[in-house]
């Protein structure tokens, strides 16, 4: 199973994310579409937060994708983060809902 921690400030603002594990939703060695789903979801957040707001932090290695934003970010580019975040949730959460067996999606105070 898969888990996706949201992190959040005590304001409710996302501050960063991790995804770890695989989903499991098929046989080892066959193409896992849910597993695919999700790095799809991260990496697209990645990609965003690089592109439209220079955050380049993150590391990754097999099954695990974590990321959390910088403390000294502008406030027009946290507001930019802060929509690239929310829909990363959203996504994971879509896929949640269809596969709840292999993906579930916490949230976290930091």
């Amino acid at each position: 199973m898969t888990k996706a921690t949201i992190y959040r400030s005590k304001n409710g603002l996302i501050r960063g994310f991790r995804i770890r594990g695989h989903a499991g939703a098929s046989r080892q060695g066959d193409y896992d579409l849910v597993c695919a789903a999700i790095s799809a979801i991260g990496y697209t957040a990645i990609g965003a937060l690089t592109e439209l707001c220079g955050i380049k932090d993150y590391s990754e290695s097999d099954g695990n994708l974590e990321m959390m934003l910088p403390d000294n970010i502008s406030p027009d580019v946290s507001a930019k983060a802060e929509t690239v975040l929310e829909t990363l949730e959203i996504g994971l959460k879509q896929v949640e809902r269809q596969y709840s067996r292999h993906l579930r999606v916490l949230n976290e105070e930091v």
